[in-house]
Formats: structure tokens, sequence, C-alpha cells
């Protein structure tokens, strides 16, 4: 009959025959292949040097372009003489922001605010970009850019963002330095307190981290007649596109952006950076190839930052351990513009514990220094340094075990969106990971050591991201070849984290399919589909059910065909392996290259889309780690021994990936709490000191412990998506710094409240504790 709905059986399911959205599948039950442990699929290409990043790219005739940046923390350039430049060897192009097609606008993502320029005659941070170079070598773009001349009229600075907000501070912006405020309440904080038995208030300072991925930004730009062409480092080729479009007035369809590979982002690569225009630029004026790729001292000084966060926390808590109130005050600074410095700053003490009256608000002020970019959980892990320690302080207050206060207040709905969680792992994760730590045990190690000067300590914190959860858009390919072999075709970049294995792993889990026999096309506007940034913990739980749905509607199609073969309604059949058979009748089965019409065919393709979440729930992935320290008294020096990171995100997809992003994220996170920061001259010219990798501490295999236990939650989530998996980037780096700082605190009973614990300040706050008897 007309209209009338055809119903489709993928073994016994049904799936509708249009490829829609919101098209539901049923949750996996046991797996073959997803939750195992599989190597890369791309390992030998990483491995062995034949992958190609774009910092690897060269192309015929291609130029290297080199940036003039302000030496100054504030200044306006009065004048950019390039004359001397232009005649040197070598030399193809010089812009300014007074060559005709470079004054453009540039927005710094993350907060809008006051609008820049490409080249900014106001140059507020040291480090912007005021003229840019193309010549035959890299040596000899950097000797011209030497050679530009400018004169600059260098106004006062401010570098601190306490002192931004004093009266008479010079100011970053005509408006003032207060860039922005952000409020949250609900209950009533005086109530709670008024109910209390213990009110603790503490002020914490987590210090700015820069951002440092192994590969440098940058890009290449070649023009194809009016069609542009870049190689990027990104963690988002279609976010590159958008942008870039949008500034140089282009449509996107004449934007091309490639990046196969690329060598770390953390959140600092989600959009272009001003090297992208810059290179299409030079390129254009040049019509040849122009490959820009920043150094590294370049990079700590333009490409972003974790914001400083000076955070005062007062708390109230009964004696049996049920939080009364919380009420959290902030200021941070996204650096000149308006780039993300109080981003989720306040969301664990809004959302992590239960706890009817919060109060929080958060001030971003505006500096002479670079602007912030998404940095690994933006926010969260300097909200989890105060909230962590301060957990630990009301527990010491009232004679409880700071697991046993957590587990008193855990919550079953996100207070913050007032919606229950679809899955809530926090509980699973405190448990199961002080069972792994022996938390217990290692407590009353510490409680019972000896007098030497040697002490250790344990420390536990929990945390959870506010995303993970994935969500439309997200288009994805699959394309079954009569071999068997499989093409999968999808936008999303793989930024080191194993998103190509996870996928392959998706098709082979479905359709049987070894994992080797999957080729994989990504990360390409002109080749790809449509596809969201990889970045927020977001990408396999946005990509996978797009794969899922992909690949059932390929099996949905070879069932039909196997169907003639056979003799047997489609939705009576079953496909194992490389062969589709009839349960009732065992003798009934066909290779899948032996399927008449796939043979005929050549080819099948399913098309599968992302669906929307549920509306009426929050998905959060949930981590708790535990750390076992040992601390000299005497020298303030800081031992990490071991680590266990519980983390409940959904399905477990790849386990040897799970195992590696939980190293990766403790890691990143004894940065945070061990050794980095940057440091301002704030007392004579705002420049950053420590500028290099000399300079500026990045934990080494030294600072690390090679004691790290990964202690998978596998609780898969089938309301969150069809694959069930939840985000595991981010919540593995949120809890680490303040975890070891209460495991410091046990040591010695010292409690930290800034960043990095480094000797120098541990001895300084052991001396007084001495002093005080």
């Amino acid at each position: 009959m007309a209209g009338e709905k055809k119903e489709y059986y993928v073994e016994g399911i049904p799936v509708p025959e249009t490829p829609g959205p919101g098209e539901s599948l049923p949750p996996w039950g046991k797996t073959r292949v997803l939750g195992s442990r599989r190597p890369r699929v791309d390992a030998y290409e990483r491995v062995s040097g034949t992958a190609v990043y774009p910092s690897d790219i060269v192309l015929p005739g291609m130029l290297y372009g080199a940036v003039l940046r302000s030496p100054h923390a504030n200044a306006l350039v009065k004048s950019v003489d390039t004359r001397k430049a232009a005649g040197m060897p070598g030399v193809r192009a010089i812009i300014t922001g007074s060559t005709p097609g470079a004054d453009l606008p540039w927005t710094y993502r993350g907060g809008g605010g006051v609008a820049s320029k490409l080249f900014d005659p106001h140059c507020r941070y040291e480090g912007d970009a005021v003229a840019a170079v193309a010549a035959d070598s890299r040596d000899e773009a950097w000797d011209a850019v030497r050679a530009i001349e400018v004169q600059y009229d260098v106004l006062p600075y401010v570098a601190d963002m306490e002192a931004a907000l004093r009266k008479g501070a010079p100011r970053v912006h005509e408006e003032g330095n207060e860039a922005k405020t952000e409020s949250y309440e609900r209950g009533s904080v005086q109530e709670g307190f008024a109910r209390a038995d213990a009110v603790l208030t503490e002020t914490y300072r987590t210090e700015c981290e820069l951002h440092t991925p192994l590969e440098l930004h940058g890009c290449v730009a070649r023009w194809d007649g009016d069609a542009l062409n870049i190689w990027e480092s990104t963690q988002g080729v279609y976010s590159v596109q958008s942008q870039v479009a949008e500034t140089l007035g282009l449509p996107l369809s004449k934007v091309r952006v490639i990046g196969h590979y690329m060598g770390g982002g953390f959140g600092s690569k989600l959009w272009p950076g001003k090297y992208t225009i810059i290179a299409a630029l030079l390129a254009k004026k040049t019509a040849r190839p122009v490959k820009l790729f920043l150094s590294r001292e370049e990079t700590y000084l333009s490409v972003g930052n974790r914001p400083p966060a000076l955070m005062t926390l007062k708390a109230g808590v009964k004696r049996d351990g049920t939080l009364t109130a919380l009420e959290f005050t902030a200021t941070g600074t996204g650096g000149a513009y308006l780039s993300g410095g109080i981003s989720l700053l306040d969301w664990l003490v809004r959302d992590l514990y239960t706890c009817p009256n919060v109060r929080t608000r958060a001030t971003d002020v505006y500096i002479n220094a670079g602007p912030a970019r998404p940095f690994r959980a933006p926010g969260h892990p300097q909200c989890s340094w105060a909230l962590e320690q301060m957990m630990d302080s009301l527990a010491e207050a009232i004679g409880m075990d700071p697991v046993e206060l957590r587990l008193k207040n855990i919550p079953t709905v996100s207070q913050a969106k007032e919606k229950p969680y679809s899955t809530t792992g926090l509980r699973a994760c405190i448990e199961q990971g002080a069972r792994a730590f022996g938390w217990k045990e290692a407590r009353e190690r510490s409680r019972s050591q000896g007098g030497g000067h040697l002490r250790r300590g344990a420390g536990m914190a929990a945390a959870l991201w506010f995303a993970g959860d994935g969500g439309p858009p997200s288009t994805v390919v699959v394309k079954l070849f009569s071999d068997g072999s499989v093409n999968l075709n999808m936008g999303a970049s793989d930024i080191g984290t194993g998103t190509k294995t996870v996928m392959a792993m998706v098709v082979s889990e479905e359709l049987g399919i070894r994992p080797e026999l999957i080729q994989i096309e990504n990360a390409d506007t002109g080749t790809t589909q449509y596809a969201t940034p990889s970045g927020g913990s977001k990408t396999v739980p946005t990509e996978a059910p797009a794969v899922r749905r992909a690949a059932v509607r390929v099996k949905r199609q070879l069932l039909e065909m196997a169907s003639e073969d056979l003799g047997v309604p489609a939705g009576d059949l079953r496909l194992e392996g490389d062969e589709i058979f009839s349960p009732g009748d065992g003798a009934r089965r066909v290779k899948l290259t032996g399927i008449s019409r796939l043979k005929k065919r050549g080819v099948v393709v399913g098309v599968g889309y992302r669906g929307p979440n549920p509306a009426d729930k929050v998905i959060n992935p949930f981590s708790a780690q535990f750390c076992e320290v040992e601390v000299n008294t005497r020298t303030g020096e800081v031992r990490i021994l071991r680590f266990v990171g519980a983390n409940e995100s959904g399905r477990v997809m790849d386990a040897l990936t799970f195992g590696s992003q939980v190293i990766g994220g403790i890691t990143m996170g004894i940065g945070l709490g061990m050794t980095e920061m940057r440091v301002l001259d704030e007392a004579r010219t705002g420049k950053l000191c420590n500028g290099n990798w000399h300079d500026y501490k990045l934990p080494t295999a030294l600072d690390v412990p090679a004691d790290i236990q990964p202690v998978p939650i596998d609780m898969p989530d089938p309301e969150a998506n069809p694959a069930g998996a939840k985000g595991l980037g981010e919540p593995v780096t949120i809890p680490t710094a303040a975890a070891i700082a209460g495991a410091v605190h046990d040591a010695t009973g010292v409690r930290p409240t800034g960043t990095p614990m480094t000797p120098v300040l541990l001895a300084e706050l052991l001396a007084r504790k001495t002093e005080k008897g």
C-alpha cells in the first residue's frame, strides 16, 4: 500500500529503512572485539616514520614563512619599515597590517569579547603578530624578519590578575580589566553553614600551564586558482575550514583542509591560529605554497595555555559527613582577550558531590599575556585542586576517612542541570579504586612509620567531566567491497587517542571483518564526511554510534542479498565471521564473497548518522585516583611512588587504549601539580621568562612513577548512545594534582595550597610547621 512503512530486520532486530539521525539500535550484549586489547591500526606508520604529518609536508616550489612578533607586553605599533628585509636574499613576500588584503579581523575563540586584527596595531601581549615573511628557506625567512624595523610606543602593562583589578592598574582594554563574571546559586549557603558542625575556609591557587604538544602548531597553504588547500596540524579540519573561509571571505567549497595525522593538541588545536591565515595570505601573494610552523618559543607565547586560578572555598559539613554548603569565589585570566579564563572553573563545586546549598562566582580578568585555549578538561583540574583538598580537610575536621566522606555524598542526579545521570559510576570508581590501591593499608602504613626524614603518605581525589557525552552532527560512510574488505570514511581527527582503531573495532564487531582489512579515510574536508573537532572527550561517543549505524546498514543489505541466495527471510539470517547462515538450518550458509548480488554490485554502502542524546538524562564520565608519595622532609623533594586511576567512561572500547589514556592523563596532571608554571616578569617587562623546554619544566620519566594502574569501570551506558561509550581523555587528568597534594599532606601534615609543589615551596611549608612546633 502507498505510504506503508516497510520494516527491515537485522539478525532479528528491526532497523528503519531510511537512515535517519534518530534511529535507535539495541545495546551490544557480549562483544567479540570491543573491550579487548588491540594495537593501533596505524601503529606501523606512526612508529616507522612513514605516517605523513602536516609538518612533514614538502611541496614543489614551497616557500617558508616566519612571523615577526611584538617583543613587548603592551605596545602600539607606530611604523613598520620592511625595505631592508625586502631586498635580502630569498625573500619573496612581506605582509604587514597595512598590506592590501591583510587588514583582517581576528576573533579569539572561547568567549568572544574585544575584537582583534590579524596584525593588530595595538599588541596587547608579547608574541602578537606584527609582520610576516615568505622566503626560499627558513633561515632566509628568519633573517628577513630580524631585519624588519618597527617603532613601538611601549605602554604600561599588567601581568598579574590580582594586580589587574587594583585601582590605577594599567588597562588592557579601554573598558577595563574585568572581562566577565559568571555566577551560580542554589539553596541558601547561609542556612547551610548554620546547620554545619564544621565550617572551613581556604584559598587555593593553580599556576598557568603552557601548551606543549610534540608537533608544533602550523600549516602548509597552497592555492589552486581561487581554491585554498591547507595541511594543518589540527584537531578539527572542518573547524579550520569554517574559520578560514569566514576570515578570508571564501565559500566553504573553496577551502580544503587536510589533517590525516597530528602530533598532539590537548585542546590547543581545536581551531586555526593567526599563522593559518598568514600562511594563506603569503601563498596568495607569491603564488607558491607556503609552509609556516611555529618554533617552540612561539607556541609558548601565542597559542594558548591553561589559565591560572585563584580560588577561595568555604565549606560546611555535619559530623555524619553530610555536606551542608559550598561557597566558591574565583578569579582567572584568559590573557589579553576573552578566551576562556574561567571556563567551567566552578563546575565540580556545582555538581560533583551532593550539596543542597551552593553559591559560586568567577571573574575573568584581562592581563597582558597570551590568550588561553582549551587545555584538557578546561577549568576542572583547577577546581579539583581546591575542592578535593577541602574535602580532605573536612574529613580531618570531623574525624572521618576521606574515602568515606566522599562516598557519603555521591549524587545520582546532576544538581546543576537538574536531571538524573544516565549512569553514575562515581561510587564504583572510588570503591574499586580504593580496593585496587589498598587504601586502608596505605593509610595505616603512613601512620605507623618511624620518625625518619623520608615520610610516606597516601591521597585520593575524585572527579567528573561535565561533557564527554558526544552528540550530533556526525556522518559516516562504510563501504564493503566484494572481496570482504571495508572502507571507513569519517571526518574526525585521530589526535593520538586511537580514534581510528576504535572505529575499526566497531566495524569489526558489527560485520565480523578483521580490523586489518579495514581501510580508513579521515580528516579531509575534500573527501570525508562532516565531523566536529576531536576534543572534550566526545570523539568516541560522537563517532562510534554513527559508525555502528553505517555498519548495520551494510549488514542489512548483505542479509537481504544472502536471503535471495539461501531462500531464507533476511530477518532469520545471521552474520558471523565471513559467512551468513540460517541458525535453523546450518546447511544454509554462504560466504560473503559468494553472495551473488554482491559480486555483481562490487560494493555495498552504508551511511550512518549520530542521533541526539536523551533529553531527560545527563551523560557524564567519572573518575577517582589514588596516589602514594615519599617526601624528603629535609629538602622538600617529593617522589611519586604509584598511582591507581579508576574511570567510568561507559563501555570500554579498546582496553589497550583505555590504559594508555589513563597513564597519559595522570602524567599531564603530575605536570600541573609538581613542575609546570608560566613565569612572567611582573616587575620590569611583563615578558615570559621560561618560554622554552629548558626552563619550562615538563614532567619527565623521572617524575612519573612506573607503577600506574588503570582500573576500568566497564559500565556500558545504553541510554547515552548505541555504542554505550562516554569520554575518557579529560577525566583522567582532573583529580591527579589534588590526589598528590592529599598524599603530601598525609605524609607531612602540611597542606600545599598552591601549584606547583616544588621542593622550595614544600621546604618552606615544612619549616613553618617546625617553627610552630
